[in-house]
């Protein structure tokens, strides 16, 4: 197979046919023209000397410049695999210099290229995950709701002749775990909103002390034997109502769940405090429990798909605010944020 002479080597043949056709045709010149036969000799051996050093110093420059063109060529081969060029090279000629300056724009341009798309790649695997997690955790949630809806009314289609309070009892916790997915879709599909950007803020004046009661009465509904104490009065805000309403339900449900004790919302001013006194989250674990789909092996949280507090802090940067916890374990947590 035929195999390309490098640049040193195509210059220099050329050179050296040129040189020494130029070199016989001079030399048989000096020799007709020159009578003295020492004279021609010695402006033969001139001639000679000066056509090597002539392809002398031609070889030097095309040396240097593949040189030059070897280094440009390495550049080129790994570019994919060089952070930067730290090749310390002189270019002789302004040639070589600009395509020097244009090889480093090339190799600039191709290295953030490369970390956009590692940082898409990452982003996508996050992705991924976080759609895994939330798939499992739908599927955690849900089992439990459907499997007690399907037993409690297996029971009443197959037993027609239950007793009426047993009956009634049942058709209630059918009611109740019905409620409980319902709750479970419009937290997803807030949660979609979100994540997709699709929300808006409809804001309006009221009463925040008179929607907390509101929320703590029906949670007190929900969780029977459960005390929720609203401390404020006439505390005028201007926000979203329906996302205000999701976030004091959220932190106050919260609250309920990993207490057995009354749970107090203090409101003062504009500042909102959901204090319970749970099991307390511990500190390394406090920046976590606000993000999605995350949960608490060491007390088994329930905090439907991980969701609740990851809602709440986004309705509250929504409005320019941010979530507050401060817990210990053991003694409680309390929850707040000023709107």
């Amino acid at each position: 197979m035929f195999k390309r002479p490098h640049f040193t080597e195509y210059v220099m043949a050329r050179l050296v046919t040129i040189a020494v056709t130029l070199f016989v045709i001079f030399s048989i010149i000096a020799w007709l023209v020159v009578e003295d036969t020492k004279a021609r000799l010695s402006v033969i051996i001139l001639l000679a000397a000066a056509f090597a050093i002539f392809i002398y110093a031609i070889y030097r420059g095309a040396k240097r410049m593949q040189n030059e063109l070897m280094t440009i060529n390495r550049y080129l081969k790994n570019i994919e695999k060089i952070d930067k060029i730290d090749y310390k090279v002189h270019f002789f000629t302004q040639e070589f210099e600009e395509i020097n300056q244009n090889l480093i724009k090339v190799l600039k341009k191709a290295k953030k290229r490369e970390d956009i798309k590692q940082r898409y790649n990452a982003k996508l695997k996050l992705k991924n995950k976080q759609r895994a997690d939330m798939l499992s955790a739908i599927a955690h949630e849900f089992r439990n709701p459907i499997a007690a809806i399907m037993g409690y009314a297996q029971t009443l289609v197959e037993d027609p002749d239950i007793p009426k309070s047993l009956h009634d009892k049942f058709l209630g916790k059918i009611y109740n775990n019905g409620n409980k997915i319902e709750s479970l879709l419009a937290r997803l599909i807030l949660w979609n909103k979100f994540e997709s950007k699709e929300t808006t803020l409809h804001k309006s004046r009221f009463d925040l002390c008179m929607l907390a009661d509101e929320v703590g009465r029906s949670l007190e509904e929900r969780y029977h034997g459960r005390s929720v104490i609203i401390e404020g009065e006439g505390c005028i805000v201007e926000a979203d109502r329906t996302l205000m309403e999701v976030l004091l339900k959220n932190l106050i449900e919260n609250a309920l769940k990993y207490s057995d004790e009354e749970v107090r919302v203090v409101i003062d001013h504009g500042r909102v405090c959901v204090i319970d006194k749970g099991v307390g989250i511990k500190e390394k674990d406090i920046e976590k429990v606000t993000k999605k789909f995350y949960r608490s092996g060491t007390h088994n949280w329930d905090n439907s798909m991980g969701l609740g507090l990851s809602i709440a802090k986004t309705i509250l940067e929504l409005h320019g605010s941010e979530l507050e916890i401060e817990s210990s374990i053991g003694e409680g947590s309390q929850f707040c944020f000023t709107i």
